[in-house]
């Protein structure tokens, strides 16, 4: 069994608990905060172990009914991979840690590709991963352009690949953050740091990006146009689609044309959290003339990573060098079927 840490339990971490709790060849041995929280509360509820970074605050946790396990580091000592779930420029501090008692880490797109080395997608450089002692899991926008673009790079081919972010504002239990009234250039210039950070992954992929902020908390929505090396059709491309255990195509059927009711539906077919987990790629929305090829995709903040975490814990653990098998475990295990 692979020994979890979770060092940051809250959107990510929780996530990212749960579904490697819910592996065959991982445990949770904990998982941190930094105070007692309804989050906190949670965990102990579902037998995670509560370990805290400042130990002089085990008194105000357990007044609030939270056991605490130990610190931080006795956490990470446990550890065969830790999670890294902290805010982002937070992770960077931890690494020390980590390094003093030889223990892998896995960091989130919120840190620098050069703190980690190595930037992972499950579908492009697993093998890569396998045997690390770093990784960073790139962002929930990166991971749902990685997993598009490298499939249909592999199928037809993909010369160029420009693209707008549009992003939510905060996630859904943030409320000290907006804008509530407004579209934020994020940033006004271009490109957007999406693009370099598919190139932490994907290289050899020409790409431009910008990005704004828009006042919802539900999920981002990518508009995207690719210039394929070939012609193609619309069929082939959602064909490459189809065949993709983490990209889900929202059919035209469902009446469905935004992330409020995506999210909706994804609720009603009884996701824990509502989480969407795959690119929701809006079918009627994929358009190829010649070479060029166009689509909106819905990216779920909250969730996308997450399983992407999974199969990098069980990549740097080094005993499943099949990326497809470490997918396929991942998703099963889940119970999870692309919509």
């Amino acid at each position: 069994m692979i020994k979890v840490a979770i060092n940051g339990y809250g959107t990510i971490g929780k996530r990212v608990a749960d579904a490697a709790a819910a592996q065959k060849d991982m445990e949770i041995i904990g998982v941190s905060k930094t105070r007692p929280t309804a989050e906190a509360l949670v965990a102990v509820k579902k037998g995670y172990p509560v370990y805290i970074a400042d130990i002089s605050k085990k008194a105000a946790f357990e007044k609030a009914g939270i056991p605490v396990a130990g610190s931080i580091e006795e956490m990470v000592q446990k550890a065969d991979v830790i999670v890294d779930g902290t805010p982002g420029g937070v992770g960077e501090s931890n690494k020390a840690l980590y390094e003093k008692y030889g223990k892998k880490a896995i960091w989130q797109g919120g840190e620098d590709h050069d703190l980690a080395g190595f930037s992972f997608n499950a579908h492009a450089n697993y093998k890569d991963a396998i045997g690390r002692q770093f990784v960073r899991v790139v962002s929930c926008n990166t991971t749902g352009l990685c997993r598009v673009i490298k499939a249909l790079d592999d199928k037809i081919g993909v010369a160029k690949v420009k693209a707008v972010m549009v992003r939510r504002g905060a996630d859904p239990h943030v409320v000290k953050k907006g804008p509530i009234d407004a579209v934020v250039l994020d940033p006004p210039t271009i490109p957007s740091h999406h693009g370099p950070d598919v190139n932490t992954v994907l290289p050899h992929i020409d790409i431009v990006t910008m990005a704004m902020i828009v006042p919802t908390t539900q999920m981002h929505m990518h508009a995207i146009q690719m210039e394929l090396k070939r012609e193609s059709s619309r069929d082939e491309v959602l064909g490459v689609m189809k065949a993709h255990s983490r990209i889900g195509l929202v059919q035209a059927t469902t009446g469905i044309k935004s992330t409020a009711e995506l999210k909706e539906y994804v609720m009603d077919l009884g996701r824990p959290r509502s989480d969407l987990w795959e690119n929701g790629v809006f079918e009627a929305s994929v358009a190829v003339i010649g070479k060029d090829l166009y689509f909106f995709q819905a990216i779920h903040q909250e969730a996308d990573v997450v399983i992407e975490n999974v199969d990098a814990i069980r990549a740097m653990a080094g005993d499943v060098k099949d990326p497809e098998v470490s997918i396929k475990m991942t998703n099963e295990s889940l119970g999870f079927v692309a919509i």
